[in-house]
């Protein structure tokens, strides 16, 4: 499990495609502490470990991650916003988040504000919803839902995390990862959307 507080930034360094399979590298500044095996979320998609080498560690995408994330887009140098999964001993200080994207969606528009950045994100309307104050991840990034309509949604940045994450990356037209809310999709689901 997963907080959507972003732990640092990873360089993508190289790819190999095996199959359907594409095997990521990538460097960061805490690769020392990483272990094989381990859990880390990558732009909010949680994969494993499975191989270090120096300041570089390799994760495996299958093609099921490579269809609903856009984590196949990513070209060497790109960067993404990672974190480790919670300890348990912990502060819980995001939302849960479970690292598992349910869909993209497409930044439809950026307007800097005076002090913060308000990006809106398009995406495919099915059953997932956002509510107004309510919980999203966004490549990994858990935040606050303004103006929620039915396949539309804004989030407000902060300087801080602009300066910390990929969010200074994205442009119009990018395509991001969501994660909805557990509890909202489990809610969904009971009322029968």
């Amino acid at each position: 499990m997963f907080t959507g507080i972003i732990e640092g930034l990873g360089k993508l360094k190289k790819t190999v495609v095996e199959g359907d399979n594409i095997h990521f590298t990538f460097e960061c500044s805490f690769t020392n502490e990483l272990k094989v095996d381990q859990s880390l979320a990558h732009n909010g998609v949680c994969l494993t470990i499975v191989d270090i080498k120096n300041n570089e560690y390799t994760v495996t995408a299958i093609k099921e991650t490579l269809e609903k994330t856009n984590l196949g887009k990513l070209n060497v140098n790109d960067k993404v916003n990672l974190e480790r999964a919670m300890a348990a001993n912990g502060r819980f200080d995001g939302h849960v988040v479970q690292g598992h994207v349910d869909q993209t969606a497409i930044c439809k528009s950026i307007i800097e504000e005076k002090g913060s950045w308000m990006f809106t994100f398009e995406y495919e309307s099915n059953e997932h919803i956002t509510v107004e104050k309510g919980s999203i991840t966004v490549n990994g990034v858990s935040l606050t839902v303004v103006n929620s309509k039915s396949n539309q949604f804004s989030v407000c940045i902060i300087p801080y995390t602009f300066e910390h994450t990929v969010f200074q990356a994205i442009k119009v037209g990018d395509l991001i990862n969501l994660e909805f809310d557990i509890i909202g999709k489990y809610v969904a689901r009971l009322m029968g959307r």
